[in-house]
């Protein structure tokens, strides 16, 4: 690290858990960020922030004013612009020496199948079903650490599904992938503005832990949040014997 970089990260260099050596492993690390909207934008920025060196967004959205109430990495003046771009803009301005790769596109199979071999964590930032199965998929096939998480209403949930380790759990473990639930939008159900901060933040957390080796991440654990009365509920997951994923990965 240069003195700029020494001084910029002094605050996680401070800490014993991460120190120089940890920061220099975020500085090396790519993470990948599924979704640039109200997940996305605080995870993406404090990944930037904190110092990844390369961060790949995928979106296909534009922003939409919307959006304004809880997307943090979006302005008003970037109405109508690509949700990736926006949220790039973003990082850039906190932390100009962080290389941030956009994707306009939805995630899918071919997409994650040659991201996912150069990621060192994945963020699963999206807003629907199907795509959380498909990237939980994609990171059981490459061995990649997922961070997951969603929010809608006054609800939401994060966990950590890490398939170097033996015996835990992955997405469809826990969420059956033939199952088609009715998909909860906040489009339609609505959204309480800082929740999708916490849980964003959360992940941008454990995905930072992750790649700095420093503190025990979420794997294994289910945290579930009630925002009406912000009390926590925490589950314990094993891996399902007869996942159709993971029970079936080489």
């Amino acid at each position: 690290m240069n003195d700029d970089q020494l001084l910029r990260y002094s605050r996680h260099i401070l800490l014993d858990e991460i120190g120089i050596e940890g920061q220099e492993r975020l500085l090396a690390a790519h993470a990948v960020v599924v979704g640039a909207g109200g997940l996305g934008s605080p995870a993406a920025l404090y990944l930037g922030a904190a110092g990844v060196g390369r961060i790949t967004l995928i979106d296909d959205d534009e922003v939409d004013l919307t959006n304004l109430q809880r997307q943090i990495a979006h302005t008003q003046s970037r109405v109508g612009q690509a949700k990736v771009d926006s949220a790039r803009e973003a990082i850039l301005a906190r932390n100009p020496e962080v290389r941030v790769d956009t994707l306009r596109q939805r995630a899918d199979a071919a997409l994650l199948e040659r991201l996912l071999p150069e990621a060192d964590v994945v963020l699963d930032c999206s807003d629907n079903y199907a795509t959380r199965q498909m990237v939980n998929a994609a990171c059981v096939r490459h061995r990649r650490p997922l961070v997951s998480g969603a929010a809608i209403r006054f609800d939401a949930q994060i966990s950590v599904f890490d398939p170097r380790q033996a015996g835990s759990a992955c997405y469809a473990c826990v969420f059956d992938p033939a199952e088609s639930p009715e998909e909860t939008r906040c489009a339609t159900l609505g959204v309480f503005a800082p929740l999708v901060g916490i849980v964003g933040s959360l992940q941008a957390a454990e995905a930072l832990k992750l790649l700095s080796q420093a503190g025990t991440p979420l794997t294994g654990k289910l945290l579930m949040l009630d925002a009406r009365t912000m009390e926590w509920t925490r589950m314990n997951l094993s891996r399902h014997p007869n996942c159709p994923v993971c029970g079936t990965a080489v």
